[in-house]
């Protein structure tokens, strides 16, 4: 019944935070606050672990955010790029690819220390979890925007 209420109030907050016309930054801190707490209370976080994991998963996280950043570049029109430019993109995708399955990989390790492995396996499950429910609650609350702009 616990995880119900938190799960029921992670939903409720995140339906707010895209109700609200925000920044992306004050939107992206409050969705990083839906999950700490998501992830603290699915892994059963306690302060002393918490205060170890939490510095692992940022750091590995704000990693990831630049791996994103690099691998989703604006391209303004493909026809009108040549074949050697495009190959460089392939590169950098690859690259990016690479280092994100290296970052994964020290995460992991990293976490081996302070959670078992089969929490491990958890988090990276937890983590799917958390970010459907977030387009889901983003798509839902787009039809209803939609749907009361029409009417």
């Amino acid at each position: 019944m616990k995880n119900l209420l938190i799960l029921l109030f992670i939903l409720t907050s995140t339906f707010q935070v895209f109700g609200q016309e925000e920044d992306k930054d004050a939107q992206r801190e409050r969705i990083k606050a839906l999950k700490v707490a998501f992830f603290t209370q699915e892994l059963n976080l306690n302060d002393k672990l918490a205060e170890k994991f939490w510095p692992i998963y940022n750091e590995y996280e704000s990693k990831r955010r630049e791996l994103h950043k690099r691998e989703h570049i604006e391209i303004e029109n493909i026809k009108c790029i040549d074949e050697d430019k495009a190959n460089e993109l392939l590169d950098e995708f690859l690259s990016v690819e690479s280092e994100e399955y290296k970052i994964k990989r020290q995460l992991f390790r990293d976490l081996k220390q302070i959670i078992s492995a089969k929490d491990i396996i958890k988090l990276h499950k937890l983590e799917d979890e958390f970010h459907k429910k977030l387009i889901k609650e983003y798509r839902s609350k787009r039809e209803r925007k939609d749907a009361n702009s029409s009417e």
